[in-house]
């Protein structure tokens, strides 16, 4: 949140994405604790978005969704990480006040080469999408995986093909190249 204040004191309004522990979930704590980091830091809730896995959820299903509730209603984006490796129902998936999935890099790596793999992936984005979802995609490592993720219609990608990971000092100039040349 530090970090994001700066680039807001920038004129470089980015997000940010925190992944959450199973143990963090578990507290009823964590949306005060949030919101004191909020408050402290300055940068609205609309540029926090925390990540947490479907294991994570799934170890006291009830008590995740009264959290992500509360979390939601303060204005956080929400999304599931690592979607497909872990045991969630679908049930559970259309209850909890979600944004995002992001699909594991697992199916992800090897979609333009294990057709399964590719099925999965489509599978997921068009169910996502009928729930109201955006899609982001992990392990992009090449062009062609990112060009069958645009003709399937997934909303972002994240991975080395895209850009390694960059000091965050770095990111408002490299933004701002990429903008300007039309990225």
């Amino acid at each position: 949140l530090r970090q994001c204040n700066i680039w807001n004191q920038e004129n470089v309004p980015l997000s940010v994405a925190v992944n959450l522990s199973p143990w963090n979930l578990q507290s009823s704590a964590l949306p005060d604790q949030i919101r004191g980091l909020l408050s402290s830091s300055g940068v609205p809730p609309s540029q926090l978005e925390l990540e947490l896995t479907e294991s994570a959820i799934m170890a006291n299903p009830r008590q995740a969704a009264e959290i992500l509730r509360v979390m939601k209603q303060m204005g956080l984006r929400l999304a599931v990480d690592d979607f497909g490796t872990g045991y969630s129902s679908l049930a559970h998936l259309n209850s909890l006040p979600i944004d995002a999935i992001k699909i594991d890099k697992s199916f992800v790596i090897r979609m333009a080469t294990e057709t399964q793999d590719a099925v999965i992936v489509r599978s997921m984005i068009h169910l996502a999408h009928n729930l109201g979802l955006k899609v982001v995609a992990e392990g992009v490592e090449n062009r062609q995986t990112m060009d069958m993720l645009r003709k399937m219609g997934c909303d972002m990608a994240q991975g080395y093909h895209i850009s390694h990971p960059r000091p965050a000092e770095e990111l408002p100039g490299r933004l701002r190249d990429s903008l300007a040349s039309g990225f």
